[in-house]
């Protein structure tokens, strides 16, 4: 698919925050929002996180693992909580790939920014050391992200012995997050920056109906890795075919959430305990993505 002529691009920080904001202000189903609190989590925490997150996301010249470690320890802080681990560990390593990129685009912008970010991306990925690694697994233990459990190399617990990226390859099979790193994110930029144009090119401006159509984009074509490690992959496949309606209504261009029903779903998915917490991170890296490249504009969402 072509690109659509990118806006002028905020800084990265700005867009980053401004991702996250759409992450609580658009209720998607399961997850908790500025419409409905869940889980034990109020949508607060998700902005205070997202706030105390970003100096260390975009330290110029951070390595990866650094930015990971800095961004959970301030996330802890302020939130007491897990809020964010996903997020932070999917945009780290876009935020490095941006500083490669920076100075290279000029104000119009070209349908080569996907591209050229996709392979500063990549290179990002190839550089990760053990090191990386190391700081990584200490920001995941501290998140302790519910249903961890353990895995029989390279585990949380014991210690890395090899690159961030090599680790995460390892466990792409059972986490759709360590599943981006192991394909350069691309999931984000197949999947959900796809979707997420067809849903919000120029000039339409994004808006609720487009940032539920990204997130049905995962959470109703894939069982959500988070209610997998926490339920199992039967209730997380459940999920998803609940999900796969109202994917389909989104494609068609209807704004689900003008149907009661996918309030109520929301409520009844917390009701169950059920959170597509990886789909949400998902979504939120997407929309980063498409602000940082200028392809959205996410500032036009009130």
């Amino acid at each position: 698919m072509s690109h659509p002529r990118p806006a002028r691009i905020a800084p990265p920080r700005t867009v980053f925050l401004q991702a996250c904001r759409l992450d609580v202000a658009v209720r998607k189903p399961g997850n908790v929002s500025l419409h409905s609190a869940g889980h034990g989590m109020q949508a607060r925490q998700f902005l205070d996180s997202a706030a105390a997150a970003a100096p260390a996301l975009f330290t110029p010249g951070a390595r990866v693992g650094a930015r990971i470690e800095a961004a959970m320890a301030a996330t802890l802080a302020v939130a007491g909580c897990n809020t964010n681990l996903g997020i932070v560990l999917l945009c780290a390593p876009l935020a490095a790939a941006l500083e490669r990129c920076a100075g290279s685009w000029n104000d119009d912008g070209d349908d080569e920014r996907p591209s050229a970010l996709r392979a500063a991306l990549a290179q990002v990925l190839a550089e990760l050391d053990v090191e990386d690694a190391r700081a990584a697994y200490r920001a995941i233990a501290a998140a302790n992200p519910g249903g961890l459990g353990r895995a029989e190399a390279q585990d949380v617990a014991a210690g890395p012995t090899v690159g961030l990226q090599e680790a995460m390859r390892l466990a792409a099979d059972r986490d759709r997050i360590a599943h981006q790193y192991a394909t350069g994110h691309a999931d984000l930029f197949d999947t959900g920056l796809e979707a997420l144009i067809r849903q919000a090119a120029p000039p339409r401006p994004i808006d609720a109906a487009a940032v539920q159509a990204l997130f049905l984009a995962f959470v109703g074509r894939w069982p959500d890795s988070h209610i997998v490690r926490k339920f199992g992959a039967a209730v997380a496949q459940a999920v998803t075919d609940e999900a796969a309606p109202w994917l389909r209504r989104a494609e068609n261009g209807e704004p689900v959430g003008d149907d009661p029903a996918f309030a109520a779903w929301d409520e009844d998915l917390k009701a169950r305990g059920l959170n597509p917490g990886t789909s949400a991170d998902l979504t939120v890296a997407t929309l980063f993505i498409a602000g940082a490249l200028g392809i959205a504009d996410l500032s036009t969402f009130p």
